[in-house]
């Protein structure tokens, strides 16, 4: 009888150091081909030669039919998916096989390729190539899909995140939007050095690939390294800086605030009566909302699906949220028409909520 083959194909490829899309590699046995003049890396090869995926999907193919699956790599600072195919065989194997080759331990070339890869992220410039290295033993690689939440504001901070691919997004209170992080940045640093709940949530923009490290391991780190504690102290004092200055920007504005503090009638009175030209986000109970206002006329509304005069009524009967408003708004909505006289919206919409009161009597 002979030997089992089967191949493996790259069909997908993020960041992988070592292949490329369309790679193969040909198992016969306990014997691995890997395409030419490329590496071995240990990570790929253990997941090929893991004797449980082997095992199953042999043991799952009892027809002389070409067939394939897909899987993912485990994955070091990138990822591949593969194409699995077992060729056709002159007679099916009853028997299940077994793959005696154990599973290797992390190579140094892993170790190197990932070390190469952080060399270029701010974090890392300040260590030499050995430091890099003595770092990314203690790594490990997650990957979050888009509208993941990664981690959330008021929770205990556990983990240092270093951003390897992809965009997420930072929101503070009421799920307010602060700013984005890309490739080369971190977060979670905050919380850890400073025993502090964590102060953002963060969530996933689009599909993001991170490294993290634990807090204690973190902490030893810094410990060792005087160079990685005053890379901190100076993203601490940055990201500072710029709350402060986003924060004085909001209050001069004098339009942020908490709804139990300004009702939805008295706030949007406010900007009618002022002649506010501008955007002011709601963030209420089924999710954000926008007014825009010219002149402090209401040129448009969007809330829970709803558009104009109807998002403005139901607006109007919410009782808690966070407001913000953005002097200015875009030139393209400077032409449209106003939804009708401000006032009587304003009567009009609470018109209505004393009738859903007086039918729900």
């Amino acid at each position: 009888m002979s030997v089992p083959e089967a191949m493996f194909k790259i069909v997908e490829e993020y960041n992988c150091p070592f292949y490329a899309f369309g790679d193969e590699f040909k198992l016969s046995g306990i014997s691995l081909s890997l395409p030419r003049d490329k590496p071995a890396c240990t990570t790929l090869v253990r997941d090929i030669t893991d004797v449980s995926i082997l095992c199953e999907k042999t043991d799952s193919l009892h027809t002389d039919e070409e067939l394939g699956d897909i899987f993912n790599c485990s994955g070091c600072i990138g990822s591949i998916r593969l194409e699995y195919k077992r060729e056709k065989r002159p007679e099916p194997v009853r028997q299940p096989v077994t793959c005696p080759m154990p599973a290797p331990e992390r190579h140094e070339s892993d170790i190197s390729a990932t070390a190469n890869l952080l060399s270029n992220f701010s974090m890392f410039q300040p260590l030499n190539e050995e430091d890099i290295k003595e770092l990314v033993t203690y790594l490990k690689l997650q990957q979050y899909a888009k509208g993941k939440i990664i981690i959330k504001k008021g929770d205990p901070g556990v983990n240092l995140f270093i951003m390897v691919s992809g965009k997420v997004e930072v929101m503070g209170d009421d799920d307010m939007f602060i700013t984005f992080l890309g490739k080369g940045e971190v977060f979670g640093e905050m919380s850890l050095l400073s025993g502090d709940s964590v102060g953002a949530t963060i969530r996933v923009v689009d599909p993001a690939t991170v490294l993290y490290i634990n807090g204690r391991d973190f902490r030893r780190m810094l410990d060792k390294f005087s160079s990685l504690q005053m890379y901190f102290a100076r993203l601490l004092a940055k990201r500072l800086a710029k709350t402060n200055v986003i924060r004085s920007e909001e209050f001069a504005s004098g339009m942020i605030g908490k709804l139990s503090e300004m009702p939805p009638t008295e706030l949007f009175q406010t900007l009618n009566q002022n002649q506010k030209t501008g955007v002011l986000s709601l963030h209420l109970s089924r999710g954000p909302a926008k007014l825009f206002f010219k002149e402090g006329e209401l040129l448009r509304a969007g809330y829970d699906g709803n558009e104009g005069r109807d998002a403005f009524f139901e607006m109007l009967k919410e009782e808690e949220g966070r407001f913000k408003f953005i002097p200015g708004i875009p030139p393209e909505e400077l032409g449209i028409s106003d939804l009708g006289d401000f006032m009587w919206l304003l009567m009009e919409g609470l018109n209505k909520i004393d009738e859903d009161v007086a039918d729900m009597c």
